[in-house]
């Protein structure tokens, strides 16, 4: 799969700084560091609750950090977070289908969402695998197919940065190949993605970062 010439800014990185993590009363984790430069991967580990989640919610804004700041291009996230969502693709736990449209008709509205005015749809499809089925309901649709419509979104209006909560979930051993490769090309092109995941993934030359290690106990002082 190919991106053709798209190519994205080789200057911008994504920065997190002394990060810290508060869910409700409790803290999730505290002096966290983080850094995504062009063409980089980062793969979240830990155990259930360590804050793999929460901390792509915080990378993608979604979540204001408890402590700390987060960066893009050498300007803090805080001071313009509208144009900084702008440049992510977060892709979260539900798949946000809509059973009534088919996943050509999903790829157009997601699109439409984020202004992009010639989607790449038919690559999208393609990169995924959905050709058979990109004219058919999605209630019809698997959960595997599904989860590679959500992924094949991606594709289809692209954005910089990739922020993936457990991509692989629901996916046949093609749908991860297919997906790996979208992500070699993503980041061929200077893009860089972070991803939270239980399962391995093939990612070459990816960063590691074990949540468990920044993670705060039950009862445990703030550092």
């Amino acid at each position: 799969m190919t991106l053709g010439s798209l190519t994205f800014p080789a200057a911008a990185d994504l920065v997190g700084e002394s990060l810290a993590c508060r869910r409700g009363e409790r803290l999730v984790f505290q002096g966290l560091d983080c850094r995504l430069p062009a063409g980089g991967a980062l793969i979240l580990s830990g155990p259930n609750g360590s804050g793999k989640s929460s901390l792509l919610r915080v990378l993608a804004s979604l979540l204001a950090p408890a402590a700390g700041r987060l960066c893009w291009d050498g300007k803090p996230i805080a001071d313009d977070p509208a144009d900084y969502r702008a440049q992510i693709h977060y892709l979260g736990h539900l798949d946000a289908v809509k059973p009534a449209l088919n996943p050509r008709e999903m790829l157009v509205f997601w699109a439409a969402l984020r202004g992009i005015g010639r989607p790449a749809i038919e690559a999208a499809l393609a990169a995924f695998g959905l050709e058979p089925v990109a004219d058919w309901p999605c209630r019809w649709l698997s959960a595997g197919q599904r989860r590679r419509l959500a992924l094949a979104r991606l594709i289809a209006a692209p954005a910089p940065v990739w922020l993936l909560d457990e991509p692989t979930a629901a996916l046949d051993s093609d749908g991860e190949a297919r997906l790996v490769a979208a992500i070699t090309a993503h980041r061929t092109a200077g893009g860089r993605v972070a991803v939270a995941t239980h399962q391995p993934i093939a990612i070459d030359g990816a960063a590691s970062l074990a949540l468990d290690v920044f993670a705060v106990r039950p009862g445990a002082p703030a550092r």
